[in-house]
């Protein structure tokens, strides 16, 4: 038998002196064999024993903290539509990314995140760097695991692609730095599946309950969000509106569009609290949302969720927003082969007039306002423009000037939380590098992580960032005024220079406080956007907006 090492740390040798394989070895095929090529981290010393000789068919993504490095990976799940590999250092790391992870979660965002953990041998006496990770994430990983040996690290890693996969979200492993250099199993498998297959067909009995309901009703509509931005289902949902002659919502705070926002038959955004949501859908009987839950909203408000007679039916691939959703019938499922069977299988009804949505104005003269900014783009970005939002104070007008139009059109942080838009926007860019990114955020929201632009600049994403300066955080200050008259009790910021810090992480940056000069800068840009390899930042001086409604 070959003489092991009592050392894990020490490369294991059989008896002729090669070296056998070690578990970091091991884990390094799983994410070869998972497509999962590009590592985002911020290095830590649990994380050294993985890192070190790393080879050269893996990248390296450096972020400058923890919530940067969960945004770019994000974004670059999201463009890619696969998992992306994530690395963080132990209670530190992790704590720092919690926020991010959660925003994750919510963003549907598949990510297989490795957490270092201190050796194995000694941390049943808490040394320094010692973390308690199992629950340090509260409830936003879809998975954690801890592995029992340092031989089924590589197995919980390829299950967390799978678990990651499944729930749309991060999976954690929880990796003691000691087991990377331990020796792997080369003779027992690991227990997980080389291959998964999930079935993609509607079910019979789950179709024929949606068909009655549609077909017997007097007005149907349906109301879709991010879980169905993809191009099978906005095909599928096309025909399903044409053949019921029906409008079509986009759910309230959808991190990403269902529908093309350019459609005839798009309605426009639900409004984000019942008494209005009520308003809106009192005309019709039957509700169908799919991809989105019935019905995210802000403010709390009293009474029924829709008028008395309303019945509400949903489909969706996740099995936790169905269980969430008050409707009459759920179907967990996948979302593009349910609308495409249903578009086969109702009746065709007559063609009914367009949703009247009003015409959007051109902004008026004067200061500078968001509305200009967003009207620009409107005139300029291509149809297959990602654009990335996290301007919380004027979200209705960028929704209502610019429309989705393709899959990924629109990308924001579904959770709330700021300091998501920088770094994903980056990831977008690097997970499709052939289509324009502009990511449009307020100046508060930029400073949640600055430092993504760093990592733009460094691995090249062309994006244009777009930071609309209004000299603090505009949406508190309204939401303050229209609560109180006793005046709020934080500062405006006017003094910070965001054009400034990003030319000082070596992001090329230009402030504009014109119209005019606005106007030339995106004819000059923009047409470039699809090949750009360089980062821009324009810094935008804008009035505040003067109303803020969610």
């Amino acid at each position: 038998m070959a003489e092991t090492t009592s050392d894990p740390l020490a490369t294991a040798l059989d008896l002729a002196g090669t070296p056998r394989p070690s578990v970091r070895d091991a884990t390094l095929d799983v994410l070869r064999e998972r497509r999962m090529h590009t590592i985002f981290a911020n290095p830590g010393s649990t994380e050294v024993p993985f890192l070190v000789g790393l080879p050269p068919d893996l990248e390296f993504v450096l972020g400058l903290h923890e919530a940067s490095v969960v945004g770019l990976a994000s974004g670059f799940a999201l463009a890619t539509g696969t998992p992306a590999f994530v690395l963080l250092h132990t209670t530190a790391g992790l704590g720092n990314a919690v926020g991010a992870l959660a925003t994750a979660r919510v963003n549907r965002a598949p990510l297989v995140v490795v957490v270092g953990q201190q050796d194995r041998r000694h941390l049943a006496f808490e040394p320094f760097l010692a973390g308690r990770l199992q629950g340090l994430a509260g409830d936003y990983p879809v998975w954690v695991e801890t592995p029992v040996r340092p031989q089924d690290v590589p197995g919980a890693i390829a299950r967390a692609w799978h678990e990651a996969n499944a729930g749309l979200g991060p999976a954690l492993v929880i990796v003691p730095m000691d087991d990377w250099l331990a020796e792997a199993d080369t003779d027992r498998e690991a227990p997980v599946p080389q291959r998964l297959v999930r079935a993609s067909a509607a079910d019979e009995t789950a179709l024929a309950a949606l068909v009655e309901l549609l077909d017997g009703a007097r007005s149907p509509v349906l109301v879709v969000g991010a879980g169905a931005d993809d191009p099978a289902t906005w095909s599928a949902l096309e025909a399903l509106a044409e053949r019921l002659a029906c409008s079509v919502w986009q759910e309230s705070f959808g991190g990403r569009a269902g529908f093309p926002q350019d459609h005839p038959r798009f309605a426009g955004h639900q409004p984000a609290d019942r008494p209005r949501l009520r308003e809106t859908l009192a005309a019709h009987d039957v509700v169908l949302a799919v991809g989105a839950p019935i019905f995210r909203q802000y403010p709390y408000a009293s009474g029924r969720l829709l008028v008395e007679g309303t019945r509400a039916a949903i489909v969706t691939a996740d099995a936790a927003e169905a269980h969430r959703s008050p409707a009459e019938l759920a179907v967990v499922a996948p979302p593009a082969a349910v609308c495409a069977a249903l578009a086969r299988r109702v009746a065709q009804r007559e063609a009914a007039a367009a949703p009247s949505r009003p015409p959007v104005e051109p902004p008026a003269g004067g200061a500078l306002r968001a509305g200009h900014v967003f009207d620009a783009l409107a005139q300029r970005l291509p149809a297959d423009a990602i654009l990335v939002e996290e301007t919380p104070s004027s979200r209705p007008e960028l929704h209502a000037r610019i429309p989705a139009r393709s899959h990924l059109g629109f990308v924001s942080a579904a959770m709330g939380g700021l300091g998501f838009a920088l770094p994903a926007a980056a990831g977008l860019r690097l997970g499709a590098p052939t289509r324009p990114v502009v990511a449009v955020v307020g100046d508060g929201s930029s400073l949640y992580s600055i430092q993504a632009l760093w990592s733009a600049m460094r691995y090249r994403a062309g994006v244009l960032f777009i930071v609309l300066h209004n000299g603090g955080y505009a949406v508190m200050d309204r939401l303050a005024e229209s609560q109180s008259d006793g005046g709020r009790p934080w500062p405006s910021f006017d003094e910070i220079d965001v054009t400034a810090i990003a030319r000082g992480f070596g992001c090329p940056a230009r402030r504009v406080d014109d119209h005019a000069t606005l106007l030339a800068l995106l004819d000059e840009v923009v047409p470039t956007l699809a090949d750009r390899d360089e980062p821009l930042l324009v810094e935008v001086v804008v009035e505040p907006d003067e109303t803020f409604e969610p």
